[in-house]
């Protein structure tokens, strides 16, 4: 199974400038975005042989995700079931034969920190969520997680210690939700690989020179991290700040739970 996640800071403007030809080209069978910043109401976009699920912030031209899949889920929902956290169009969960998919954009924790406090609740919050569902099947989560784990998963370290993305309390919040029983797809796939962003500043040629980040995971329940086959950072793909991440695994394999 092919999975896709892309945090397109746009869809409209994303849509015109590769989205279309990278979808079309790539042929995932789910395809999770983030940061739609629009309504389900204002999409005159064809989908062709994908069902569409959106959460959508009530804060127009804000956050929001959506999810594309070729697959009909058994069941969907929206948020994390806390009115305090849902009402930025952030989760999507669909509830598949043997798995689930968490198509998520975690929190910002803004200039100066200004969120920390609430994004350091909001992770508490989603931590236990994806522990509850993985009593009941694999879970495979995907998205803008807004941190980069480790030294190795930005180009300067050590100049962005207590910036958002890459405070301690961020770090360790990862460290956390990956001790509760996920791992890191790409990293157990690429343990020593350097160089791997996702995400790059539109300040200063930082793409150009690989200046960047990795904030866009796929993590997957420890218990059936034998099926991935591949993680692929597809940063030649332009049209976002963002490049979009590729999971195959063989998710298929699973016994129906």
């Amino acid at each position: 199974m092919k999975l896709i996640t892309w945090n397109v800071n746009g869809l409209r403007a994303c849509i015109n400038k590769g989205f279309k030809n990278f979808m079309h080209d790539i042929n995932s069978d789910i395809f999770c975005i983030q940061e739609t910043k629009m309504q389900k109401e204002q999409s005159n976009f064809n989908f062709t042989d994908y069902l569409e699920f959106w959460n959508d912030a009530k804060k127009k031209g804000y956050s929001g995700t959506l999810m594309l899949s070729k697959i009909k889920p058994e069941e969907v929902s929206f948020g994390l079931g806390l009115e305090k956290y849902d009402s930025e169009g952030r989760v999507i969960t669909a509830k598949y034969e043997n798995f689930f998919l968490v198509n998520i954009y975690v929190p910002n924790a803004q200039r100066e920190l200004t969120r920390l406090n609430f994004r350091m609740e909001w992770e508490d919050a989603f931590r236990n969520y994806v522990k509850n569902l993985d009593k009941l099947k694999p879970v495979i989560i995907c998205g803008d997680m807004n941190v980069a784990h480790n030294e190795i998963d930005l180009k300067n370290p050590k100049t962005n210690v207590n910036n958002a993305g890459f405070t301690y309390e961020e770090r360790n919040k990862m460290t956390e939700l990956l001790s509760s029983g996920f791992i890191d797809s790409f990293r157990y796939m690429y343990p020593d690989k350097t160089g791997a962003f996702t995400w790059w500043s539109y300040m200063f040629n930082a793409r150009k020179n690989n200046v960047g980040w990795r904030i866009d995971y796929f993590l997957v329940s420890s218990r059936i991290k034998h099926l991935i086959n591949d993680v692929i950072i597809h940063n030649d793909v332009l049209g976002s700040d963002h490049c979009p991440v590729e999971l195959n695994i063989d998710i298929k394999s699973l016994k129906a739970v």
